[in-house]
């Protein structure tokens, strides 16, 4: 027996069906809303004259894009599976977060070149115009997080989380417009614009750097966070009938999705019904430790294999072989 493949589907297919859909539904609604008030802002900064509201216009515009690739990730990853594409379209969803993360950093360094060239040049602001369309502002990023926390997966899926997180910064955003506006009126302190527009970038950044991480950890196909492989390992060990695991290799395929690959040894007088379900069992176990994707390749104690849980691959032979430790 080469190998066991699984995909634990009792009862999630449909759930994570339903998820999808109201991801999708709340991005449309949150990327029609964004986009509208992003043009209004952008107008407006330029019409006060207001970096801080321009600054919040860029981020909009970011926003805008953020949840437009978000909205065509979840419509590719629907995409059937293919002989070239095996996974399907599922992991564009990854690029497109980590192109959001990206996107934010660049966002937030042009701030900051932007107020250091203010601060030796301080232009006229309008700043009653500015309190204005910062409010409006504000209260449109409060609405739109408001229907992406009710409507989607903000937690678990990094597409989702990665909109959630440019909607989140923006709403600070409008904030400090907000504030930067009531202290220029009410104390003159011109620099306050300026300010806010900083405060604005270091939270786009931290933002873009957080996304862009989990992104990249992703597309090198790392241990997903939420999963911990010395606890997957026992589980496998634990299982009456293993006799040892080796070669492991733990990844996501995309945010939702996990999958696994080892060798396990095993009795090698058992029968094949016997060796059947002895997988699973494992794979159900491994199912509530939310990984979906599992393939396992069993083996007889005879078999000479590596000690070490984790596969050592040396690279490329000469007549493209890998060399394998075992």
């Amino acid at each position: 027996m080469a190998g066991h493949q699984h995909s634990h589907d009792h009862g999630h297919g449909h759930g994570h069906q339903h998820v999808h859909t109201n991801n999708k539904k709340t991005l449309l609604l949150s990327f029609l809303i964004i986009t509208i008030y992003m043009i209004v802002e952008a107008v407006g900064g330029l019409v006060t004259n207001s970096l801080a509201l321009l600054s919040d216009a860029g981020h909009m515009l970011s926003d805008s894009i953020a949840l437009g690739i978000a909205l065509l990730a979840f419509t590719l990853g629907q995409k059937a599976v293919s002989s070239t594409k095996t996974y399907g379209y599922r992991r564009f969803e990854i690029l497109a977060a980590a192109l959001n993360g990206l996107t934010l950093i660049g966002i937030a360094l042009y701030i900051f070149y932007e107020a250091m060239m203010r601060l030796s040049h301080p232009p006229e602001i309008a700043t009653t115009g500015m309190l204005i369309i910062s409010s409006i502002g504000l209260l449109v990023n409060i609405l739109v997080a408001w229907i992406m926390m009710r409507g989607g997966d903000t937690e678990h899926n990094l597409n989702m989380r990665g909109a959630y997180l440019h909607v989140i910064s923006d709403m600070l955003g409008s904030v400090g417009a907000v504030a930067a506006a009531l202290l220029m009126i009410f104390f003159g302190w011109g620099w306050a614009d300026i300010a806010a527009s900083v405060i604005v970038a270091a939270l786009v950044l931290r933002s873009g750097y957080l996304v862009t991480r989990s992104s990249l950890h992703v597309l090198m196909e790392g241990t997903p966070h939420n999963i911990d492989l010395g606890q997957t390992v026992q589980t496998i060990r634990e299982m009456e009938g293993v006799q040892d695991v080796h070669d492991v290799h733990l990844w996501s395929i995309t945010s939702s999705l996990h999958a696994l690959t080892a060798h396990i040894v095993v009795d090698g007088g058992n029968t094949v019904a016997e060796t059947e379900s002895l997988l699973s069992e494992i794979e159900h176990r491994l199912a509530h430790l939310d990984i979906q994707h599992v393939t396992l390749q069993v083996e007889s104690a005879q078999h000479k294999h590596a000690k070490s849980v984790l596969c050592s691959l040396r690279g490329a032979m000469p007549h493209g072989h890998a060399a394998h430790s075992h």
